[in-house]
């Protein structure tokens, strides 16, 4: 689901074209790897693995994490970093690495929301 709106939303594919690299995403304890190439989610990987290398992690719960998938989220659950700031997320590993291609992993990060736009 998320690679077919990732492949539908061109300026995505722009922005996320210099992006390989494998990241962490844990909710609840539970990890799940997302690896990119080239701006293409290439692998899924569940976890846990101390095998599987990743340049940085976001890990939150798994009702903070619907709430920022929610059509109009909160304030706070608004985005990775209002995560981070109310305490419902972390965000571990190589920041610079993160902050180079912060945009287009927030808006990774937000596909799912984009289905729920005529929700409220």
């Amino acid at each position: 689901m998320v690679q077919a709106r990732l492949d539908a939303t061109p300026h995505l594919q722009r922005l996320g074209r210099l992006f390989s690299e494998t990241v962490l995403v844990e909710v609840d304890g539970e990890e799940i790897y997302l690896g990119f190439d080239r701006g293409r989610l290439a692998t899924v990987t569940p976890g846990p693995s101390r095998k599987t290398p990743w340049r940085f992690a976001l890990r939150t719960d798994g009702a903070a994490l619907a709430e920022f998938w929610r059509a109009r989220p909160q304030p706070g659950f608004h985005d990775i970093f209002g995560l981070v700031k109310i305490g419902r997320g972390r965000i571990d590993g190589d920041i610079l690495c993160l902050v180079r291609n912060l945009r287009f992993f927030k808006e990774v990060m937000a596909l799912p929301r984009a289905g729920q736009e005529g929700a409220a």
